[in-house]
């Protein structure tokens, strides 16, 4: 009798978690973005958000959980419940170097699903209008030139440009001090404003202060130029070849989501990579949009441990470490 008790129970059970894919969403899915409003995360998801609802039939909110170079917001969405109504959205700082840099409550493999790769963005070299560096190769010269490291501003430890600045650290054979932020644009803020050097930073988050001329642009990390900035040379052109940073984001959903749901948001995803309306927005910012044959889960989450594999010993040699 008891076996007869547990089989209907679970049965039951199963049958709630199916009609609950089936129903779903039937409530605001929220997106947790772990840096401030008004940087270049904030600006994609929201873009994202607003024709993933068109999708879904329901509204995406965007909510900004900033705090230890992104991992309180991971932080906040693995510990979410695995229905379908939390995402974590995420790129290279977050949802790998920080597993290098931290001491992490959860794993960012086994207790995250993968949903969808997002466009990428190169970085860029940029710094305050004070600099009189009009060149790449002026603005080494100017670095090394300093009786003290010149000040960088990063998104926190392990940020997509606290990780990029180390790099650029690394090839140029410069040494920079750094200044967390709570995300890139109060760093970019504070660089108009003359209070940082220089960032290395998303290009879609310093292309529009660019060409407002508030602050200098030096080369892009790419072995391409970005046709929204295609007056700032690649750093190989500059005199810096081998530089090359991308910084791509994904979303991700805690683990134990149903597979039904994790297919109804990458839908969701990849309808809005796919409009053309969406497409151009994103462009316009210097994003780069992921090829069609990597938007499945399974393609982020292979391209999630192949960047754990290459960036983890370069930041545990650089002894990067925040209790």
């Amino acid at each position: 009798m008891c076996r007869i008790v547990v089989a209907a129970l679970l049965a039951t059970l199963a049958f709630a978690g199916v009609a609950s894919a089936q129903n779903f969403p039937s409530r605001p899915i929220t997106i947790i973005v772990p840096f401030s409003a008004g940087g270049p995360s904030d600006a994609m998801a929201r873009i994202l958000a607003e024709r993933m609802k068109t999708t879904l039939g329901e509204t995406l909110l965007v909510e900004n959980v900033t705090g230890a170079g992104g991992s309180v917001g991971v932080g906040r969405a693995v510990r979410s419940p695995p229905d379908g109504y939390t995402i974590s959205f995420g790129h290279l700082g977050t949802h790998v170097a920080n597993g290098a840099i931290y001491k992490l409550g959860y794993d960012l493999v086994t207790d995250l699903e993968p949903v969808a790769l997002l466009p990428s963005n190169p970085m860029i070299i940029v710094s305050k209008k004070e600099v009189p560096a009009t060149s790449l190769k002026e603005l080494l010269a100017w670095l090394k030139a300093q009786p003290s490291p010149p000040t960088a501003g990063t998104a926190g430890a392990g940020s997509g440009s606290h990780i990029a600045g180390l790099y650029f650290e690394n090839v140029a054979g410069i040494k920079l001090q750094y200044v967390p932020y709570r995300g890139t644009g109060p760093a970019m803020n504070d660089l108009v404003a003359g209070q940082i050097d220089l960032i290395v930073d998303q290009t879609s988050n310093s292309i529009g202060q660019v060409r407002a001329g508030n602050i200098r642009a030096y080369a892009i990390t790419d072995s391409k130029r970005v046709e929204s900035a295609s007056d700032v040379p690649t750093v190989d052109e500059a005199g810096l070849p081998g530089f090359h940073m991308t910084l791509w984001s994904g979303l991700w959903v805690p683990k134990d989501t149903p597979k039904d749901i994790v297919a109804k948001l990458n839908g969701a995803a990849v309808d809005a990579l796919n409009d053309p309306a969406v497409r151009k927005q994103l462009e316009n910012l210097g994003l780069q949009m992921p090829p069609k044959d990597k938007l499945t889960p399974e393609a982020l989450g292979a391209w999630q441990k192949a960047e754990i594999a290459k960036w983890w010993p370069m930041i545990k040699a650089a002894n990067v470490k925040v209790e």
